[in-house]
């Protein structure tokens, strides 16, 4: 079993900075993909950004290209999402999944299906 930890949610205004961490237990985290999506009141959850295993591949929403970025440290196994120019839009619960299917075959990151290990979720909430 792999156990998903979010770190670093918080309260932000508009064009300002947060940075969200992930991290896991139970397993060799560094090995698994991992994905950040949100999900906001009322809305379906949705994909934010994704990044493979090795860290050589990524994936993002349309809606945070050029303002978030996904990275990991394999050494401590954490992954972050650096979210910059952070905007009222952005408010929501943000979730941390990981997937060892992905690690294989890195196709269609952005479902969440491909993700059986999700953590609980750390709010982010940006002011106008």
């Amino acid at each position: 079993q792999v156990q998903v930890v979010e770190f670093g949610g918080g309260l932000a205004q508009a064009g300002g900075s947060l940075r969200l961490s992930c991290t896991a237990s139970g397993r060799t985290f560094s090995d698994y993909a991992v994905g950040w999506f949100r999900q906001a009141p009322g809305n379906e959850r949705e994909f934010v950004a994704a990044i493979s295993w090795s860290g050589g591949n990524t994936q993002y929403a349309d809606s945070v290209k050029g303002r978030f970025t996904i990275s990991k440290i394999s050494a401590n196994s954490t992954v972050y999402l650096q979210m910059n120019n952070l905007k009222p839009g952005d408010t929501a619960v943000y979730y941390c999944a990981a997937s060892w299917t992905l690690s294989f075959s890195w196709n269609a990151p952005n479902l969440p299906n491909k993700y059986p290990y999700w953590g609980q979720g750390t709010q982010v909430t940006v002011s106008a």
